[in-house]
């Protein structure tokens, strides 16, 4: 038992046993250390308090710098996977043209033969050459006959000249090779081949753009579609009217291109997006940041799009360049072209 006296004397200083006034004794009493080891003579309960704060918020830095220092736990979580940066894009729906190709050369749409009205005439003058444009009426040409005088051949339509027999002195035949021949108003077709599948496809006044070898693009239409195909080609024919006031060659090679439909209901992706293998026609698209590899179905082709009838949805994210070496379940990183930019 301590003395009433001297228990006024003890105060208790936190990790440190009763400490008394100098020349009072006092037992160590257990407190993890040795009574008053912590504690230098004039150091007060207050100064101790203070060294232990200092220490614990020395330690609690620490742990901040090495937390901070170490890799993110949220990193490591399956919803937050790091892996190769991809350039993605978001799928939308798109109008695409369908499209017939048709190959073939620039014949006139009417040509008509100008001969005399009767036999036994020679030509005195020629007031028209091959590609000269003539009005219906027009003179092409002096001729005498037997009995003196003159007589004209006159234009039975207007049109572009395209060839001319007539030689001054010759005899011009009323039966036999024409003097001239007219390429009626200037219009031409283009007689083009479509292969066997596509001809069913192919209908009076759908639209063309023909291309032709030296003249460049005009537009032109289906006039008619021939109800046969050639039996050795397997090829059906087609006849475009051609829209234009420029002077062709007859005979030119051109290309047609003949828009049959147009579909506006699904979504287009950019042809490198699409995988073809063993497997079938793939996409591969972004989801939780990780790959995830879709069959579709392709449909209509333009400026490097293509139509996906089935697999993909609007606002899906597609890979815009897909790759083989991107496998199911891989973590990406995705970036979008306008941030590639």
């Amino acid at each position: 038992m301590s003395n009433p006296a001297t228990r006024a004397l003890d105060f208790v200083i936190p990790g440190c046993a009763t400490w008394r006034r100098p020349g009072i004794h006092t037992p160590d009493r257990g407190y993890g250390f040795r009574a008053c080891a912590a504690a230098r003579p004039g150091m007060t309960g207050l100064d101790l308090r203070s060294r232990k704060l200092s220490a614990l918020l020395a330690v609690a830095l620490l742990i901040l710098i090495l937390a901070s220092a170490s890799p993110s736990l949220a990193a490591d979580e399956p919803d937050a996977p790091k892996g190769a940066a991809v350039t993605v894009l978001t799928a939308k729906k798109s109008c695409f043209a369908s499209i017939v190709e048709a190959s073939g050369i620039i014949l006139p749409l009417e040509e008509t033969s100008v001969r005399p009205d009767r036999p036994g005439l020679k030509v005195a003058a020629i007031l028209v050459e091959p590609g000269d444009t003539v009005t219906s009426g027009q003179p092409l040409a002096k001729l005498t006959p037997p009995e003196g005088g003159s007589v004209q051949v006159l234009a039975p339509v207007g049109g572009l000249v395209s060839s001319s027999t007539a030689t001054i002195g010759a005899v011009a035949s009323a039966k036999g090779e024409a003097l001239f021949s007219i390429i009626a108003r200037g219009d031409y077709d283009l007689v083009g081949l479509v292969p066997v599948q596509d001809v069913a496809k192919l209908a009076a006044d759908q639209p063309a753009r023909i291309r032709i070898v030296g003249a460049g693009d005009i537009d032109g239409k289906i006039r008619r579609v021939a109800p046969t195909v050639e039996p050795n080609s397997q090829l059906g024919q087609v006849f475009i009217a051609l829209t234009t006031n420029r002077r062709l060659l007859v005979n030119s090679s051109a290309r047609a291109m003949i828009t049959t439909g147009k579909s506006c209901n699904n979504v287009a992706v950019p042809l490198t997006a699409v995988l073809y293998g063993s497997a079938g026609t793939v996409v591969q698209v972004v989801r939780r940041a990780r790959i995830e590899t879709k069959r579709v179905e392709v449909g209509l082709l333009s400026g490097g799009q293509v139509e996906i009838r089935d697999g993909l949805q609007e606002g899906d994210i597609v890979v815009a360049r897909a790759g083989a070496l991107l496998r199911e379940g891989d973590p990406v990183r995705p970036v979008t072209a306008e941030a590639e930019k």
